[in-house]
């Protein structure tokens, strides 16, 4: 692809964004929660691990500790045993006890519509913050995870687009410079959804893909699914070989 202006680029990430809406036209939260303070925690947990697994172990772990209060008295034994099949249970137990207890220490329970105040709990980072701001408080947010982070390479998006090792905050801030603050949670939802379904880390589907035009990357990928096609029609081709002759 040539060298685009900056110019050029917004007005592409805007027609993608078009067809990204028209490809998965309602989005929400992948997380089940009642309440700030149980999407707070749910977040947390998902860290490593999926928010399919999440939403089958947050029921019991909320009917137990419903209230920070609640979480910040608990055994650590016993929500151990409940988030056990997450992964990281020891340090996700800790975890969420502790950021409940300083909850109650510090805001009667409450949890704070703020970034600085959220990030200063336990284990809360900026992504886990954004996530509560956007979908808990409807706050214009922007949550960067792996699946923004790949897609947004693949689509040129930004500048930094090669690095391996791209910073979520400066990806966060460039991205949002670029739409209105009223759809960064959305185009957050969207592209996670997209990275999921179409735009895997390993194979990525491009034959399906509504980007496939005006991808930088797909022609990339798509060749190598040809090269992979043809490896795979030449061993279908390819005659056995007779088993050896018994003795």
């Amino acid at each position: 692809m040539a060298t685009e202006s900056k110019r050029a680029r917004t007005a592409r990430m805007h027609r993608e964004y078009a067809a990204l809406c028209e490809l998965i036209p309602v989005v929400e939260c992948q997380l089940d929660f009642d309440s700030p303070f149980q999407l707070l925690v749910a977040t947390v947990l998902s860290a490593q691990t999926t928010d399919k697994r999440v939403n089958q172990v947050t029921p019991e772990l909320f009917a137990a500790y419903g209230s920070p209060q609640e979480l910040a008295a608990a055994n650590i034994t016993d929500v151990e045993r409940i988030i056990r099949p997450l992964g990281f249970y020891r340090m996700k137990s800790k975890h969420i006890i502790e950021l409940a207890q300083a909850l109650v220490a510090t805001n009667n329970g409450q949890v704070a519509e703020s970034m600085d105040a959220l990030t200063a709990l336990p284990g809360v980072g900026r992504k886990t913050a954004n996530v509560v701001l956007g979908n808990a408080f409807g706050e214009p947010s922007f949550p960067v995870d792996t699946h923004v982070i790949r897609v947004t390479a693949r689509l040129h998006w930004r500048d930094d687009w090669m690095k391996p090792n791209a910073s979520p905050e400066d990806i966060e801030r460039e991205i949002t410079a670029c739409f209105p603050p009223e759809t960064w949670t959305d185009l957050s939802h969207r592209l996670i959804i997209f990275g999921r379904n179409i735009c895997m880390a390993r194979r990525p589907d491009c034959t399906r893909c509504p980007l496939r035009r005006s991808c930088p990357s797909a022609a990339h990928f798509l060749e190598l699914e040809a090269e992979r096609e043809a490896v795979a029609a030449r061993k279908r081709r390819r005659p056995r070989t007779a088993g050896r002759r018994s003795r």
